[in-house]
């Protein structure tokens, strides 16, 4: 059960509306690697709605998810794999639910799915993949990279790839959070 009721579009104030806006208006609004943001009733899914409680925070940390979803380096398979290892670290089902369809609409396959649910990295033939998987993995499992990982994935990743994906890790942990305190499905 959710801890935090949707808050109708007509109940939003002016700050609220012009965050409900940015949201709706934006990136993830719009192509074929999306997800549904509005329920029927218009009001915002997974953690916008909650978003909408703060939205001077809430905008900040939806620039933030933008910023990391379409302004990065990050291959979109990349991305959305290292989304997926949080989502199913964390089981955080919306997340999971969402990246899965973004996922299959950036290419990756239903065994590469499976295997990130089972918390497991996908045997993946390209080796900037299969780096970023792992240091994904990494990152999630032990809040870290250890020296010996480090020399295995980092040289294969780059320093700007690990500083984007440690940016992405940090904050759909905090997402996965965000949603399992108001228990948002």
């Amino acid at each position: 059960m959710t801890r935090l009721e949707p808050i109708p579009p007509a109940e939003l104030d002016d700050e609220q509306r012009e965050l409900y806006t940015a949201i709706t208006t934006g990136p993830r609004a719009r192509g074929a690697a999306t997800f549904e943001l509005v329920r029927p009733d218009g009001a915002l899914r997974g953690p916008f709605n909650a978003f909408l409680l703060s939205p001077r925070l809430g905008d900040a940390l939806q620039n933030l998810g933008a910023a990391i979803r379409y302004r990065t380096a990050l291959p979109p398979r990349v991305r959305e794999m290292a989304i997926l290892t949080v989502a199913a670290h964390w089981d955080s089902p919306f997340e999971q639910s969402a990246h899965e369809h973004v996922g299959r609409a950036c290419g990756v396959t239903e065994e590469e799915m499976a295997a990130i649910r089972e918390g497991r990295v996908p045997d993946l033939a390209d080796p900037y993949e299969r780096a970023c998987a792992h240091l994904a993995r990494l990152m999630v499992a032990d809040g870290d990279v250890d020296d010996e990982s480090w020399d295995s994935w980092a040289d294969q990743a780059g320093n700007i790839t690990v500083f984007e994906l440690s940016t992405l890790v940090g904050y759909y942990a905090m997402i996965a959070l965000q949603m399992r305190v108001f228990r948002v499905h």
